[in-house]
């Protein structure tokens, strides 16, 4: 059995399930039994009739209490004689372990309900049972509880429970789950005019386009210093796809950018990470719209899976990307693909690399004029063709630790931040002498309550009243 996070798994039931995990224990000690079994907790899960468990059987015209009466018979037979505490047996947390994979990824939801734990007993009976109750299960079919659950445990105490989300019936079809969950749609972003465009990489874009027309091994990875506008080339070839601009096999082909922090989160229970990045897969092969995947920071893959309850997601990837059934383009740094790529063999012979050098500073200038008009538009102030080369120069001169285009974007983001807020507050200068009037007005009339009491500082308010004199005249 795999190695787990016991405390993990508990945490993910229903209050519903929590509780009658709880009774199952209070079962298993009365009995004086040595393991917490599948059978107890099956057992404790009966006993409310408005639980997703009775819910479903009824529905499969399956009576509640035969099933009771066999679990009932199944205990029976266990073995007795235990005086201390009782353990989890291996079995009751691989049914748990098997139950949250269905819960997360083909009901979509973050909590082990108790019809999740059916669909994982039904789909190992011969692993998970002990009993031959599960003969009283036979009539329950698991595609047609998947695809009845959301109406069938529509009235579940499962649903009412404080902190539960609802099942989303949508989350139920296959095919829209994963990709909508994990994945950016950088074509659907182009358009609805949402990327800016990209000038200067056309001769990047066009040798991305040159590997990904391949029949195999159609996998380019963007390699390139942090900063030289890595993403800027794969969002310059999702415009292009968007505008027509391409060969008749890329034409109509969505560009899905893979969130691997999202595919990462959560995935604590050793196995989900392998099932939620092989559900990708699945469903950009069986996409009827051509897909091509994008994974920026592509040295994450290694050992991804280890960090999250898996192993290496690079070696789920490879037999596709061998293949040419999985079109992808990855991005990383010069360093981390030396350290990553070059020493996995097989990884690297997967990827044709396309290298992303550093622009010029007149080749700087022409990129920079492509985002232009959406800083104007975000700060609200206009940017005079004197400004852009300003930014590319001073950027370049000044800043020698990072990359074109990367650092003159942000000179001149940073400028015209500065311009807009001078528009909109009060001058420094102007801000200062009324401060400094302020400051004035708060000694004399200190001052002056001093000299109503007989103290001398006649000469004293003479300079604050020319000083503050002096001060309006500036204003």
């Amino acid at each position: 059995m795999l190695t787990v996070d016991i405390k993990n798994l508990l945490n993910r039931l229903t209050p519903h399930c929590t509780s009658a995990l709880e009774g199952a224990a209070g079962l298993c000690v009365s009995r004086t039994h040595y393991e917490v079994t599948v059978e107890h907790l099956l057992a404790k899960l009966l006993e409310e009739p408005q639980g997703d468990l009775p819910l479903v059987l009824r529905q499969f015209e399956i009576d509640p209490a035969v099933v009771q009466h066999a679990l009932e018979q199944t205990v029976e037979r266990l073995h007795t004689g235990n005086g201390g505490k009782p353990v989890f047996s291996p079995l009751l947390i691989q049914w748990f372990q098997d139950a949250w994979l269905i819960s997360s990824i083909d009901l979509a939801d973050d909590r082990i309900r108790s019809g999740a734990l059916l669909a994982a007993l039904l789909a190992k009976p011969l692993q998970l049972a002990e009993g031959r109750y599960v003969d009283t299960l036979r009539p329950i079919g698991r595609d047609a509880l998947f695809k009845q659950f959301a109406g069938i445990v529509q009235g579940s105490v499962e649903n009412s429970a404080p902190g539960e989300r609802p099942i989303r019936e949508e989350a139920l079809q296959v095919g829209t789950t994963a990709l909508t969950k994990f994945c950016t749609d950088f074509t659907g972003k182009a358009e609805a005019g949402e990327i800016d465009p990209v000038f200067g990489r056309d001769r990047e874009v066009s040798q991305m386009i040159d590997i990904l027309a391949r029949r195999r091994k159609n996998n380019p990875i963007v390699v390139g210093e942090a900063g030289v506008g890595k993403t800027a080339v794969v969002e310059g070839l999702a415009l292009r796809i968007v505008q027509g601009d391409v060969p008749d096999i890329l034409r109509d082909v969505a560009i899905l950018g893979l969130d691997m922090g999202l595919l990462q989160a959560g995935a604590g229970v050793k196995g989900e990470f392998e099932n939620r990045l092989k559900s990708v897969i699945s469903e950009i092969k069986a996409s009827p719209k051509p897909i091509i995947l994008f994974i920026d920071e592509a040295h994450t893959l290694i050992g991804a899976g280890a960090q999250a309850g898996g192993g290496d997601a690079a070696n789920l990837l490879k037999p596709a990307l061998a293949r040419g059934e999985l079109r992808t383009v990855a991005a990383t740094t010069w360093s981390e693909y030396k350290k990553y790529f070059e020493k996995d063999a097989a990884l690297a012979r997967r990827f044709q690399p396309v290298k992303v050098e550093e622009p010029s500073e007149q080749q700087c200038g022409v990129m920079m004029r492509g985002v232009v008009p959406s800083l104007e538009n975000h700060h609200n102030v206009r940017i005079l063709d004197e400004g852009v080369a300003a930014a590319v120069k001073l950027s370049h001169r000044y800043l020698p630790d990072r990359q074109l285009p990367d650092k003159a974007v942000s000179v001149l983001d940073t400028a015209c931040a500065r311009l807009a807020l001078g528009q909109s507050s009060i001058p420094p200068a102007l801000e200062d002498a009324t401060r400094s009037l302020d400051d004035i007005e708060v000694q004399i009339r200190v001052l002056n309550r001093e000299t109503a009491l007989g103290a001398d500082h006649g000469e004293r308010l003479q300079q604050l009243a020319a000083t503050m004199q002096k001060t309006k005249a500036q204003l």
